[in-house]
């Protein structure tokens, strides 16, 4: 039988028709995108639509296009299945390749669904190489991630001792440093742990670390500072003798876009955690997990009171009772 590659005449719409909906239907575009079917009778007048016939029947369909002088695009290839394996789309996309070729073009380019993983590998093997990745969401989920968090910043320091008034002591050393607060309170110990609260610290996280430091260097002692930002993320700073020796953050690329060596620090270090605390490195891991989004995690509320019980911390030695609903 020979092979018989031809433009589309309008007496063949019905048959362009045809083949175009069988391609549809074995390889669906995503639910959002509509169907033009309406215009294969415009590829047609355009002399854009290729059959490929053996015996007069018709196995093969090609729709092309131009985009300025030099580029051609192939939209749509389609061979029938049962006629598949014998090279029908390859003669297509050859004669396909000449047209363009003879009317001034320099580069063929095709769109390929991501399903589509047969068809992409054929497509490499002939050397057409990905140029433009296109992504799709849900408007709704893009807005919710987009969305500008407005919830509750509070947090606590947690320093490693039982001596509540050398805490005290340096507290009341510190905080005038760092800014005025409305006030401060110390508490405990809980488990090992003596906390601190403080107005200025609740809700600027920077001074919450500050804090932090300065009584680990003055201690010396193993502090922690744990607290949500903007109620949508939760971050704590571990430090030994005045060294930031862990810092979490469980969105790392919250506020902006970071090298990938910063997002890796950004998650925590179970290891690190379980030497200077005594926590379980497993349940740290399981629990204090990083996403590229909020909303791929729990309400920040919910996952600092979860990491606050990997590291040990008491509900009464967090204390953030009328916080955690805000």
């Amino acid at each position: 039988m020979a092979l018989v590659i031809r433009p589309a005449t309008r007496d063949d719409l019905p048959l362009v028709r045809e083949l175009w909906r069988e391609f549809e239907a074995e390889v669906p575009d995503e639910p959002w995108r509509p169907a033009d079917e309406d215009d294969l009778q415009d590829f047609v007048d355009a002399e854009a639509v290729l059959l490929a016939e053996e015996d007069g029947e018709a196995f093969g369909l090609a729709l092309t296009s131009r985009r300025g002088e030099k580029l051609g695009v192939l939209e749509v290839l389609y061979v029938r299945p049962q006629a598949r394996r014998r090279g029908i789309a390859r003669e297509l996309v050859r004669e396909v390749a000449a047209r363009f070729r003879a009317s001034g073009a320099e580069m063929l380019e095709l769109e390929v669904l991501a399903s589509n993983t047969v068809a992409r590998g054929i497509y490499e093997r002939w050397g057409l190489r990905p140029v433009e990745l296109i992504l799709a969401g849900r408007l709704d989920e893009l807005e919710a991630r987009l969305a500008p968090a407005t919830g509750p910043t509070f947090g606590s320091v947690h320093a490693q001792t039982d001596d509540l008034g050398a805490v005290e002591r340096v507290v009341q050393k510190v905080m005038p440093r760092l800014g005025k607060s409305a006030g401060t309170s110390v508490s405990g110990p809980f488990d090992g742990w003596v906390v601190v609260h403080d107005e200025l610290c609740d809700r600027e996280p920077e001074m919450l670390r500050r804090l932090a430091r300065e009584l680990s260097y003055a201690l010396p002692a193993v502090t922690l500072s744990l607290g949500v930002e903007a109620g949508a993320v939760v971050r704590y700073n571990l430090f030994d003798r005045g060294g930031d020796v862990d810092e979490y953050l469980s969105v790392p690329e919250f506020y902006g876009e970071l090298p990938p060596g910063d997002v890796i620090a950004l998650g925590s270090n179970p290891m690190v955690v379980a030497r200077l605390t005594g926590a379980d490195p497993r349940r740290v891991r399981e629990v204090a997990r990083t996403a590229s989004a909020p909303a791929d995690l729990p309400p920040a509320t919910e996952l600092v009171v979860e990491i606050a019980g990997a590291l040990g911390l008491s509900e009464a030695g967090h204390g953030w009772e009328g916080k955690l609903t805000c």
